[in-house]
């Protein structure tokens, strides 16, 4: 009966390769474990980012389900937003006569390329699981100049 159920196949080694149900199967895997963060790695899998572009602005939302405001790191570094966020659960009590204790870190970024942005005035809020940035673009200077011949 446990060889029909499609738990921890991927610790079954060289016996599925080129299958093609690879994902298939550690998507399965995820859906059964207990971690915080699925490990699931479809493609390089992160958290989900839509950026709209507005009159006079751009809108970034991130989805960050069960994160917190002190997990996340937001920074600038040249004309680059990085949303980094890591994360440390602990399991376990207090007391020191442990019998079973568990640790668990993940980290995750992404990376946005801001070109045309005011990078001085970026707002943002988390909210139910939605980093919203406001990221207001640069007031662009007219590119048509008259030229006063001498």
């Amino acid at each position: 009966m446990t060889g029909l159920i499609p738990f921890n196949r991927r610790n079954l080694g060289p016996a599925r390769v080129g299958t093609n149900f690879e994902d298939f199967y550690n998507v399965l895997d995820d859906f059964f474990s207990d971690s915080f963060m699925p490990s699931r790695n479809l493609l390089r899998d992160t958290f989900k980012i839509d950026i709209e572009e507005k009159d006079g602005e751009f809108l970034i939302e991130a989805e960050l389900p069960g994160i917190k405001k002190e997990e996340i790191d937001l920074n600038i570094e040249d004309e680059n937003l990085c949303i980094t966020v890591s994360r440390t659960d602990e399991s376990g009590s207090e007391e020191k006569a442990y019998i079973h204790r568990e640790r668990r870190t993940s980290s995750m970024s992404r990376r946005i390329r801001l070109a045309g942005a005011d990078l001085s005035e970026i707002k943002a809020k988390l909210d139910n699981g939605i980093l919203t940035l406001t990221v207001p673009k640069q007031v662009k200077q007219d590119s048509v100049r008259k030229i006063v011949i001498e």
